[in-house]
């Protein structure tokens, strides 16, 4: 299986990553052009004590006046910053467009999911891989991008000093190997901190998720400060992991610069006292080593950052993955049916993975064009599931959804969900104009018919006000109340001219005059639209032509 790095750098991106692997080589060359220039500018400023190095440039014939050397490094530090610039540039563009890809490959493989995957998952995972995992994956590029480039100016710095101080340079080259894989231990660490992250990033969102959506209830039972309690609760896990990744991380810049210190002092002592070497072959290599150190620490730094990453990464891909897994079959384009007489499930079973006993066990039931069927039964009997096999959004394990007696094929079963509409106990609104709600369900559509279904849904409330269609609702439709919400999901329900509508506990939560106002605007729509209501009793049950009650899974009236 491939790591979950090389997965992020997809075919669209592999372009990118070479030209910022051809700019991280430039710069590590100027890099250790840098450090060989050091001979020849000592050699203009002290001749004839420049080492071994210095008496084979010499031999070639590539002596330097001073003022060449000191030129030569100004153009050499120049062009430098130019590479760094478009270095650091092409990391941000290429961070930026995987980040992207994987972000739209997330979103667009929950999109195609089918159904049934969709309606188990819990709303604030997705939220939390589409936002906080996916924003962790892109500090994971960010690390992996600068983890390179040091090891590329190591590697640059490496043979210039193999030119210079050959033995020293071995020798310090030894040490920084042993001072890495002596960190093995603390990079296993920062994954394990990265996935306690994770979890407390999840659990987070999925608290401060359901606290939001529930911002009445907590007012209404006085629990303001428990709810600030158990947010805050989150909060100290989130800052309890991140400080805990953060000392170890000092802990261990700590170590190396103590370490590498150590190890220059070590090197130079060798260098006078054993190995006789003069000041023009050590000053290039302190100066070397000067360079080396910070740059092992920021390789150190970025490679357990990136550790801690790896969860966020792993997390991103399993949803990618589970969801891709359960897409729904690319299907040739088929035309939407027309129902003329009635819409019926023929013997429909459905069973959910995981699940020991079946959502729906040997259904039948058949709805009349034009009339209103009530489904009623108990919590957990199965009533949204037949809904949504109505609305073609399940396919059954065995038994057919038939249009006017004809089964449905796959294709004809997802065309069909274009003559259906939904309106569903939460609403489903954005923060934004009423005109922008409900051009979400026909984009086209133009202002006379927009009118039109606010008119047939009890709307006309809306262009009663001074702003109209261009009136801003906020989050979830806040500024409205419930009933104006429901009626305003139902305007978007019925500008798509349905043959089917589904008022899945559409008035449950509304109070009497609000419901009242609902199913007057349902009772006009009878005999021009066919309704199914899921309901237990109120004003839209009174509207139903018949009724059928489930109850696990059953068919018992």
């Amino acid at each position: 299986m491939r790591s979950p790095l090389l997965r992020l750098v997809n075919p669209a991106h592999r372009a990118q990553a070479a030209w910022l692997l051809a700019l991280m080589a430039a710069s590590a060359l100027t890099e250790g052009l840098g450090v060989m220039l050091l001979v020849p500018l000592l050699a203009a400023i002290e001749p004839g004590n420049t080492g071994g190095f210095g008496r084979s440039l010499a031999g070639l014939g590539l002596e330097l006046t001073l003022g060449q050397a000191l030129a030569l490094f100004v153009v050499l530090v120049l062009v430098r910053g130019l590479i760094n610039q478009a270095r650091n540039t092409q990391a941000m563009r290429l961070e930026l467009a995987v980040v992207a890809g994987l972000r739209r490959r997330a979103w667009r493989a929950l999109l195609g999911a089918d159904w049934r995957m969709l309606a188990r998952l819990r709303r604030t995972d997705s939220a939390s891989m589409l936002i906080s995992n996916i924003d962790r994956v892109g500090d994971g590029i960010n690390q992996a991008g600068g983890a390179f480039a040091s090891l590329f100016t190591l590697g640059g710095l490496g043979l210039a000093g193999l030119f210079v101080t050959p033995l020293v340079t071995l020798c310090g080259a030894l040490g920084g190997c042993l001072v890495l894989l002596a960190y093995r231990q603390m990079r296993r660490r920062a994954a394990l901190l990265g996935e306690r992250l994770g979890s407390a990033y999840d659990t987070l969102h999925g608290s401060l998720g359901d606290s939001l959506g529930a911002l009445r209830t907590i007012k209404s039972l006085g629990s303001e400060a428990r709810a600030e309690a158990a947010a805050f609760a989150g909060f100290s896990n989130l800052v309890r992991a991140r400080l805990a990744y953060q000392r170890d991380l000092s802990m261990g810049q700590l170590t190396l610069q103590a370490g590498g210190a150590a190890v220059l002092a070590g090197l130079v002592w060798l260098a006078v006292t054993r190995w006789g070497l003069g000041a023009a072959a050590i000053l290039p290599a302190v100066a070397l080593f000067a360079r080396t150190l910070p740059l092992l620490g920021v390789l150190q730094e970025c490679w357990q950052n990136f550790a801690h990453s790896v969860p966020a990464i792993e997390a991103a891909w399993a949803m990618i993955d589970l969801a891709e897994a359960a897409r729904e079959p690319e299907l040739p384009p088929a035309p939407p049916p027309k129902m003329r007489t009635q819409v019926a499930v023929s013997h429909v079973s459905v069973r959910y993975s995981g699940s020991q006993a079946a959502a729906l066990e040997q259904v039948s039931l058949t709805i009349r064009a034009g009339e209103i069927v009530l489904l009623g039964g108990p919590s957990g009997a199965g009533k949204s599931t037949l809904a949504d096999v109505l609305g073609g959004l399940i396919g059954p394990d065995t038994g057919a959804l038939q249009i006017d007696g004809k089964p449905l094929d796959p294709a004809e079963r997802k065309a069909w969900r274009g003559r259906v509409a939904y309106v569903q106990q939460e609403p489903a609104l954005l923060a934004d104009t009423v005109r922008a709600n409900l051009l979400w369900a026909e984009p086209d559509a133009s202002d006379e018919h927009l009118r039109g279904v606010l008119h047939q849904a009890a709307c006309q409330f809306v262009l009663d006000w001074p702003e109209g269609l261009e009136t801003r609702i906020g989050d979830g439709g806040r500024t409205l109340s419930g009933g104006e919400r429901q009626r305003l999901m139902l305007a978007r329900a019925l500008l798509r001219q349905p043959v089917l509508l589904i008022l899945d506990e559409a008035t449950s939560a509304l109070d009497a005059a609000n419901e009242a106002q609902v199913a007057a605007a349902i009772q006009q729509l009878k005999g021009r639209v066919t309704v199914l209501i899921i309901a237990h009793r109120g004003k839209l049950a009174e509207l139903a032509d018949r009724a059928y009650t489930l109850d696990k899974g059953r068919l018992v009236s």
